[in-house]
């Protein structure tokens, strides 16, 4: 009988043992995966130091060529006076015209709902766009972003364009549900 009691309070130890080395396990798991995906944030937002010093032109042909990279076709910059609210106009793969807004703003600033409610009042009637698409070189106040979900617009905020310039393709990008995703948070600005 004592020994009985023994094996079993052994095999209990042993089953408190394991069963916290296992959680303990799973706890340094996804604080790894969260140590990641904070990493991989980071490296993109360091590759895209180079928007910030671009001009808008600039800004406006490299979306242009991010869009040409991953198959739109008839795609061409028609930003400029009276542009209209369209950048970049084009053909996603699937036959869709694209439109999109871009702004290249310092890193610190937010784009607001009201440039987001100019887009999405000429994206559609002015242009036809099946698929509006707002893109931004900093991020958008959660209000923009809540306005957009409603109207079906699609935003790339500076994480989104990071993973964008990195290889993602615009496809996986417009699938995304805007409106619970992202950060309304300004950017540190480099003069701080």
């Amino acid at each position: 009988m004592g020994l009985v009691l023994l094996s079993a309070l052994c095999t209990a130890v042993a089953a408190v043992v394991v069963t916290g080395v296992v959680r303990a396990g799973r706890r340094e798991a996804r604080a790894e995966r969260a140590r990641l995906a904070e990493e991989a944030r980071r490296q993109a937002r360091r590759s895209l130091e180079t928007v910030w010093a671009m001009n808008d032109r600039e800004f406006e042909e490299y979306v242009a060529g991010l869009c040409r990279r991953d198959g739109c076709t008839d795609v061409r910059r028609v930003g400029g006076s009276g542009d209209l609210g369209a950048d970049v106009i084009g053909r996603l793969p699937d036959g869709r015209k694209i439109v999109v807004q871009c702004k290249r703003y310092a890193k610190h600033r937010t784009v607001g709902s009201r440039d987001i409610q100019t887009f999405n009042g000429t994206a559609r009637a002015e242009h036809g766009a099946d698929v509006p698409v707002f893109v931004a070189s900093c991020v958008f106040t959660k209000p923009a972003r809540a306005f957009a979900a409603r109207q079906r617009l699609t935003l790339i905020d500076i994480n989104l364009l990071g993973f964008w310039n990195n290889g993602t393709a615009l496809a996986s990008l417009l699938d995304l549900d805007i409106g619970r995703s992202g950060t309304h948070r300004k950017l540190r600005s480099d003069h701080d």
